[in-house]
């Protein structure tokens, strides 16, 4: 079909009419029309992350100033006050074959503590690893004592700050108490919780189940028995639970049975030379925990740093949250 010149023209200035009348039209409606702004780009918002206690691994507002107590362990002294408070309790061993408790506190205090007892040299190898925490303790052996007051500690010695009192109702020496209200007054300057070397987390694979596990000093022996009711490990010591004045059965979220060097310490006590653990250094360990045993590697380079706990893999042995129990037991080459 042979179109004409005339009617290409015509069919060009029609199209061409059609397109100045549609941009027109767009113009007048987008003059008439509010644009409307766009939306912005939802951005992911910031999730806090909750605070939670290097030494517990629980949920805390803020980290506390460290407190260390050393208690009295024997059958006369029994039952602790204030215990069940602490984050980590320390099984020491001292002279006779009987054990001391090293007790920190730092997310919760209780009202009073005690009783409270001497300190012994291995206490500072123990303490450095908290930087300059607060130290309570009612003295020490006569060479020992200087040594412990010049260590970086906030000295909170008996004969020095008050707070103390004596519960007449108990035999001395194991009836001095503490009302933790003062210490801490005393204590303004004391370090704030920090790593010290627990990871806490689900459990590691592997492990036994494990009803009961004991271990012994000469002269004193430790049981600690899963409790599934109570979601813990509960306290027994020569062969009877171990109780507190505050809250019945002393009980823990994880036990480390910690396998040291004990030697002897170079300050006499009463005569002959009193057990000394060393916590630095490396060795066996035993983690309890959702009533199952662990087997790993502690290890702790120097006192100015916490101690790491292993897997055989080496991977963390990892804790449950909540309080920690520390026996610092006889391993390989003791003497003491």
């Amino acid at each position: 079909m042979r179109l004409s010149r005339r009617t290409i023209v015509i069919g060009s200035s029609s199209i061409a009419a059609a397109i100045v009348v549609a941009v027109v039209t767009f113009l007048l409606v987008s003059r008439s029309t509010p644009v409307k702004p766009a939306r912005p780009l939802a951005t992911a918002s910031a999730t806090p992350t909750q605070l939670t206690s290097p030494f517990t691994g629980e949920p805390i507002k803020a980290l506390g100033p460290v407190l260390a107590v050393k208690i009295d362990n024997v059958a006369q002294a029994r039952p602790p006050t204030g215990l069940t408070k602490a984050d980590i309790v320390y099984l020491i061993p001292v002279e006779g074959g009987l054990s001391r408790i090293f007790a920190v506190f730092s997310s919760h205090f209780p009202p009073v503590i005690g009783p409270v007892r001497s300190t012994r040299a291995d206490d500072l190898e123990l303490l450095r690893q908290f930087g300059r925490p607060a130290f309570a303790f009612s003295g020490a052996q006569p060479y020992l004592l200087p040594v412990v007051e010049r260590a970086r500690i906030v000295d909170l010695y008996s004969g020095l700050v008050g707070g103390y009192f004596r519960d007449l109702s108990r035999v001395a020496p194991h009836n001095l108490y503490a009302h933790t209200r003062q210490l801490l007054a005393e204590a303004r300057h004391a370090s704030k919780a920090h790593d010290i070397g627990f990871r806490f987390g689900p459990p590691p694979a592997g492990g036994r189940p494990t009803a009961a596990y004991s271990v012994s000093y000469p002269a004193a022996s430790f049981s600690f028995r899963w409790s599934a009711k109570r979601s813990a490990w509960l306290v027994w010591m020569d062969g009877t639970p171990a109780g507190s004045t505050e809250d019945g059965q002393l009980r823990a979220a994880t036990v480390v049975i910690q396998y040291t060097v004990v030697g002897t310490s170079r300050f006499l006590e009463e005569g002959s030379r009193p057990p000394y653990a060393y916590t630095v250094g490396s060795g066996r360990v035993v983690v309890l925990r959702n009533g199952r045993a662990y087997t790993g590697h502690w290890s702790r380079p120097h006192k100015d740093v916490g101690t790491t706990f292993t897997t055989a893999s080496g991977r963390p042995l990892t804790f449950a949250p909540g309080q920690v129990w520390v026996v610092l037991a006889y391993g390989p080459g003791s003497t003491g």
